[in-house]
C-alpha cells in the first residue's frame, strides 16, 4: 500500500522511497527534490512551445514512424551518440525511463537471477528489479571506475547494470573503462546495461558510447531519457534501446505495455533536441553551473559541512553534514515549505551509508532556488 500523501514521517525508519519523498514536494514553491527540469523556459524554448498547435497538427498527419525516426536521430546526434541503432525495433520509445526500466527488468527476470548494481543509484532502479524476482548484489562506484571487475562477480551475476552520470554523485564511466567494462561483460556472457539519462549535463559522458559497445560484442542495453533535459512539465521520452545479439524478451514484454508514445510528444523531442544542438545544451551546462556555484558559495564556511562530489556536472548536488542526518535536515527544511531529498534511499544495499548527505536539484529557477539554499544555510547554521 503507498503511502498516503498527508504521512510526514521521515526516511530514517525506511518508510518511504525517493519518488514518494519526492511526491510530497510537487505542489511547494521550494522543491529542489526531484530531478526533472523545472527551471523557465528558454527564449528558444519558449518558441517551440507556441509552435505546439503546428507540432499537433504534424502529429496527426504524418505517420508515427516517421516522427519517431526524426526525434530519435536529432536527439542522438545532439549528444554524440552517433552510432545509435537506427534500425527498426532497435530504439523502443517509452513514455518515461521507468516504463522503460520496468521493461528491461521484466525481460531480465526471463533469463537472469542476479544482477550487480551500481551503489548508490536512485532506489527506483533497485526497487523495479528486486519487484521483478531479481536478485542485487551491490557494485560500489569506486571498484567500478577501478581495476577489472572481480571474476568471481561476473560469474555470479547475469548482468551489470550501471548509471553514467550517476545519480547522486554524478560520476561518469569514461570511454577506456566502459571499453573494458563491455569486455569483460562479453567474455563471461554477461549482458551490460547502462541508464544515461543525465548524460545531456556532462560532456564526459556524451563521446559515443554505442560504438564502444557494438565494438565489443557484448549483449547490451541502454536507457535514455528527455525528461532532465528540459522543462516540459513532464512531457518526456525515454527510451530502451538494445543490442541486436541482446537475447533478452524486450519488444514482446515493450508491446504487452506500449502500443507506443504520442506523436506529438515525438516531435516535440525533435524540435527540443534541434535547440540542443544548436547551442541549447551549452547554455543548460552555464546554468547549471552557475547555480551549482551559487550553492557552493552559500554553504562554503559552515562547520562541517562539505561537497563530496566536487566534480560533479549533473543537475544535482550532494551536501555533507557531519553532525545532522539528511533526514533530520530535510525535516528542518520543510518547517520552511522547502524540499529537498535525504540520501539514505539512494543507498539501496547498506542505507546508513547514506545518512549524512542531502541531495539538491538544480534545474530550477534562480530565485527559488536561491531562497530554498538560504533556508539550508539558516537550518545548518542554526545547529
Amino acid at each position: 500500500m503507498l503511502r498516503d500523501k498527508t504521512d510526514v514521517r521521515a526516511p530514517g525508519g525506511d518508510s518511504g522511497n525517493l519518488t514518494q519523498l519526492e511526491f510530497l514536494a510537487l505542489n511547494s514553491e521550494f522543491n529542489i527534490a526531484d530531478g526533472h527540469a523545472r527551471q523557465a523556459l528558454t527564449a528558444g524554448q519558449s518558441k517551440i512551445v507556441e509552435d505546439l498547435p503546428l507540432l499537433f497538427a504534424e502529429g496527426e498527419k504524418r505517420p508515427v514512424e516517421e516522427l519517431e525516426t526524426e526525434a530519435h536521430a536529432a536527439f542522438f546526434t545532439a549528444l554524440g551518440q552517433h552510432s545509435y541503432p537506427a534500425t527498426p525495433g532497435r530504439v523502443l520509445s517509452c513514455y518515461s525511463s521507468s516504463v522503460a526500466m520496468e521493461i528491461l527488468s521484466r525481460a531480465l527476470a526471463e533469463t537472469v537471477e542476479s544482477v550487480a548494481l551500481v551503489h548508490p543509484t536512485f532506489d527506483n532502479i533497485a526497487d523495479l528489479l528486486r519487484g521483478n524476482g531479481l536478485k542485487l548484489v551491490p557494485l560500489e562506484e569506486d571498484p567500478l571506475h577501478g581495476a577489472d571487475l572481480d571474476p568471481a562477480l561476473l560469474k555470479s551475476v547475469g548482468c551489470v547494470f550501471i548509471t553514467t552520470p550517476n545519480n547522486p554523485t554524478g560520476r561518469v564511466v569514461s570511454k577506456e573503462r566502459l571499453t573494458r567494462l563491455a569486455e569483460q561483460c562479453a567474455e563471461y556472457g554477461v549482458v551490460l546495461a547502462l541508464d544515461t539519462s543525465f548524460r545531456g549535463f556532462d560532456t564526459r559522458a556524451q563521446y559515443d558510447h554505442y560504438e564502444v559497445l557494438n565494438a565489443s560484442g557484448v549483449r547490451w542495453v541502454v536507457i535514455e531519457d528527455t525528461g532532465k533535459l528540459w522543462p516540459t512539465l513532464d512531457l518526456k521520452v525515454g527510451m530502451l534501446v538494445h543490442a541486436e545479439n541482446l537475447g533478452l524478451p524486450v519488444e514482446k514484454i515493450y508491446s504487452d505495455i506500449l502500443l507506443g508514445v504520442s506523436p506529438l510528444l515525438l516531435a516535440m523531442v525533435r524540435r527540443f533536441s534541434e535547440d540542443a544542438a544548436n547551442g541549447g545544451l551549452e547554455d543548460l551546462h552555464r546554468f547549471i553551473a552557475d547555480h551549482r556555484a551559487m550553492v557552493r558559495a552559500e554553504l562554503a564556511g559552515l562547520p562541517g559541512v562539505s561537497v563530496p562530489d566536487p566534480d560533479s556536472r549533473a543537475s544535482v548536488e550532494r551536501v555533507r553534514i557531519d553532525d545532522l542526518t539528511g533526514t533530520q535536515v530535510w525535516a528542518r527544511l520543510r518547517e520552511h515549505n522547502v524540499y529537498a531529498l535525504p540520501c539514505r534511499p539512494f543507498h539501496w544495499a547498506d542505507h546508513s551509508q547514506g545518512d549524512h548527505t542531502l541531495r539538491l536539484a538544480l534545474a530550477r529557477s534562480t530565485d527559488p532556488l536561491a531562497r530554498s539554499v538560504r533556508a539550508l544555510r539558516h537550518v545548518l547554521s542554526s545547529r
